[in-house]
């Protein structure tokens, strides 16, 4: 309005700023693009590409705990808003159950390991198996094995090759499938002195950290994309395993990524 007075009916800017109660300095604030909003805009972008269905709690933990920028979460939320990079959450109906016991969390690696089988089919409607292991302490993926069949000698030889580099755990938790009750694995983890914990039949909710890796797993890269060949598929099992281990934040562990929390209790 005061614009308006001084270009229109020819006023001063005293005379105008004087009648609209306002200051001369707001008169001639002009709003200034912070150059730094710019960067936030160029992250957040980049990241949103790249993980397709990161929501704004996973970006912005990657820019705070693995980048290492500091910028206030409120600032980057309303960037966020801005861009128009919110993902549309599809509420669920869920049924009314009694709450599980929590499960207990290791306190040091290689005190637990849960291992588990996930099935998808190839673009040409061919079955494949993938085994997953991870290790309960800081929910770190220790690899994912990719086949059209994975019987108990696989896993066997899975189990060896992670524990070559990772060390041996004390127990491994799985459900009662053929390949973890065969004579083969039980005679293997005996040989071993690894203890075999198996949870009961119909709760998978006592494997719940396996299961909510499985999740993840077929969320973020399995189900997004038409696998040609088991090799593509064990490239891209990989590439996104070191990306999980290294730069994805993790709920559950606060916020930091399965490696960070690693080196916290080296």
């Amino acid at each position: 309005m005061a614009h308006w007075a001084v270009e229109t009916k020819a006023l001063s800017i005293r005379a105008a700023c004087t009648s609209f109660s306002i200051s001369t300095t707001c008169y001639r604030y002009i709003r200034k693009l912070d150059v730094e909003n710019a960067k936030i805009a160029d992250s957040l972008v980049q990241l949103t590409e790249e993980h397709k269905n990161w929501g704004f709690g996973l970006c912005f933990l990657h820019l705070r705990n693995v980048k290492k920028k500091h910028w206030n979460h409120k600032r980057v939320y309303r960037i966020y808003c801005d861009l128009e990079l919110n993902l549309r959450i599809k509420p669920k109906k869920r049924l009314e159950r009694e709450t599980p016991e929590p499960l207990a969390v290791p306190a040091a690696k290689n005190e637990t390991w849960s291992m588990d089988f996930m099935h998808d089919q190839l673009a040409d409607g061919r079955s494949i198996r993938l085994f997953n292991v991870i290790d309960d302490f800081n929910r770190e993926g220790l690899g994912i094995e990719v086949d059209f069949s994975l019987p108990a000698e696989r896993v066997i030889r899975s189990l060896n090759q992670i524990i070559e580099w990772r060390g041996k755990p004390k127990r491994i938790r799985s459900d009662d499938g053929p390949e973890y009750i065969s004579h083969i694995l039980k005679n293997w983890a005996e040989q071993q002195s690894i203890e075999l914990a198996y949870i009961q039949p119909g709760n998978p909710q006592q494997n719940a950290y396996i299961e909510r890796y499985n999740r993840t797993v077929r969320y973020e890269w399995l189900a997004c994309d038409d696998f040609e060949s088991l090799a593509e598929v064990q490239e891209t099992a990989t590439q996104w395993l070191w990306s999980y281990n290294n730069e994805r934040p993790h709920m559950g562990l606060g916020g930091i990524t399965p490696k960070q929390k690693l080196a916290l209790h080296a």
